[in-house]
């Protein structure tokens, strides 16, 4: 236990921030518009001075050994490079994992006594300091991960906070369909009645493993955190080995606040390993009883095969689609999809690979527009949005990963080039590889080159025969291959509603006819499940009750009464 003296109690904490619990339960059940963490990096919100002080926290990281006092350290690593050239060199602490292992298991009886309530509490508390730091954590998630600075705020930030206070409200939603005691009175006839009193305790799955991806290292690490530790688990993070810091930060702001609630900080723990047999082992612990895992499927799939004695959460590789088959807004059509493909050099795993056009072209608001003209105005529109060095790196951000950058200078063989990728000097970090999207035209006969996931800048349109095969191509490229999202673009009814059923048929979220400022490739806090759990590219969903509900049982017991 931490030697921390109690400040406030969990059920303090509870009763604290009883108050948002509530209304992010009711915001699962509506469905609207709904946050307590404002997604704008306002100072009047946040602090006229949290944008330096937020630099400088993780600036003074830079060099230094990020000490969070857990047991079995054997070392140090630092192995982040940024995408933005600059120099890190933040030291980790390398722990044994059994060590992490056994100090979760003493620590999770503790977590287990203070129940539902307790435990919501404290998570919410974890996620009001994380909301006051921000800044910190945009800049860490800025610099590890390639992202431009409002969506390293906004993503790595707030949406991700969502996120996290949306698993706990499923969690504390269902542990509250259970009652704590009850009186069991079964009538007898003439006989006194059988009577038992009987309790319901409920119990955590066990130890929890959350792996993180290298692209967004908080938002796809929150819901699996924050659901495993509300249902009564302790959580080991594993992050990715080049976005280690936002998580680092993340696990100490926890351990703080368990240690000031006079609970082991040991609930929560980073396991930063310099070897993947490590991961492996952890991640095949007959103790981990439960693992989200971010990323590609490769590693993904050995999961599933391998760490047989956990419930395996992923998110894993998908080609997302978008069908056009005609637009009354053509220009704001072409606008809305450049800005999906650039947005974060389409290193998102929501980004939209396949663009699927009649051969014969489309009706627009400005008459007939062939394939050919799609391909090029898109290019133009593209080029437009881009045309602002300033805006181009703030939107496009910094390629993540080394891989990524081959992705790109391979790709162009897998079709013809509409639009190539150029490299974009960035006036802040010159050493930031920037790169602006490549556009690659092909038939659907084409298979090999648009049904594989080419993470990163590159998009595919596709010619189809018409509107028709094209919806039958969609569903058939979500049910092989996976899919997050997919889009339509059309002004029939019916094919709207082919499409529709289409989507249901294979499982996947669908996007109807955007326009305005909303993009296939972005997803609402408490509003929009992101993920079905129906096709390849993933088992699970953000969030919905199958998300909490298997990682914690009710075990009970029962005696005679009077």
């Amino acid at each position: 236990m931490s030697n921390v003296t109690s400040t406030t109690t969990p059920a303090q904490l509870f009763d604290k921030h009883h108050a948002t619990l509530e209304a992010a339960v009711q915001a699962i059940h509506a469905r609207g518009y709904w946050t307590p963490y404002p997604e704008m990096p306002s100072p009047k919100v946040y602090g006229e001075t949290a944008q330096d002080d937020g630099r400088r926290a993780v600036e003074a990281c830079f060099g230094q050994d990020f000490d969070l006092g857990q047991p079995g350290r054997s070392g140090w690593m630092a192995s982040e490079r940024s995408p933005y050239g600059v120099e890190l060199g933040v030291r980790y602490p390398v722990c044994d994992g059994q060590a992490l292992i056994d100090a979760a298991h003493a620590a999770m009886p503790g977590w287990q006594r203070i129940g539902a309530q307790g435990r919501a509490g404290v998570c919410l508390e974890i996620l009001e300091r994380l909301n006051k730091r921000s800044f910190e954590i945009a800049h860490a998630v800025m610099l590890t991960t390639g992202q431009g600075w409002m969506m390293a705020f906004q993503a790595g930030g707030p949406h991700a906070q969502d996120r996290g206070l949306e698993a706990v409200a499923y969690a504390y939603r269902e542990m509250k369909f259970i009652p704590h005691e009850t009186v069991w009175e079964k009538p007898q006839g003439k006989n006194p009645p059988l009577k038992m009193k009987k309790h319901f305790e409920i119990v955590g799955r066990g130890v929890a493993l959350v792996i993180g991806c290298g692209t967004f290292p908080t938002w796809n690490t929150y819901p699996g955190l924050f659901a495993a530790l509300a249902t009564g688990n302790p959580v080991v993070v594993k992050p990715h080995q080049n976005a280690i810091l936002p998580a680092a930060i993340t696990v100490r702001i926890a351990r703080e606040v368990l240690a000031e609630a006079g609970l082991d900080p040991n609930l929560v723990t980073l396991a930063a390993f310099d070897k993947h047999e490590a991961t492996q082992a952890l991640a095949t612990h007959p103790a981990v009883k439960s693992i989200d895992f971010t990323g590609g499927n490769t590693f993904g799939q050995w999961l599933i095969s391998n760490a047989k004695q956990a419930q395996v959460y992923a998110e894993l590789a998908g080609v997302n689609n978008v069908v056009i088959e005609s637009t009354d807004q053509y220009k704001a059509m072409l606008r809305n999809l450049a800005f999906t493909l650039c947005l974060y050099s389409g290193q998102m795993c929501t980004t939209t690979q396949a663009i699927l056009v009649p051969a014969d072209g489309i009706d627009t608001d400005q008459g007939r527009k062939s394939y050919d003209e799609v391909c090029a105005d898109l290019a133009t529109s593209i080029d437009k949005f881009l045309a602002d060095p300033a805006v181009a790196t703030a939107v496009l951000g910094a390629i993540q990963s080394p891989d990524t950058l081959a992705r790109i200078a391979e790709a162009p063989a897998h079709g013809r080039v509409v639009r190539a990728s150029t490299k974009i000097e960035h006036a802040e970090f010159p050493r930031a590889e920037v790169r602006s999207p490549l556009l690659l035209a092909c038939d659907a006969a084409d298979e090999k080159a648009y049904m594989e996931e080419r993470f990163g800048p590159i998009a595919f349109v596709v010619k189809v025969a018409d509107g028709a095969a094209a919806v039958t191509l969609s569903e058939r490229i979500v049910r092989e291959h996976g899919a997050l999202t997919v889009g339509l673009y059309s002004t029939k009814p019916e094919v709207v509603d082919a499409m529709t059923e289409a989507t249901w048929r294979a499982g996947v979220a669908l996007s109807i006819n955007l326009t305005g400022g909303v993009f296939v490739n972005q997803s609402a806090g408490f509003s929009d499940y992101h993920g079905v759990g129906m096709n390849p590219a993933a088992n699970a969903s953000l969030s919905d009750s199958a998300f909490v509900a298997n990682r914690f049982r009710v075990v009970q017991r029962r005696y005679h009464v009077e």
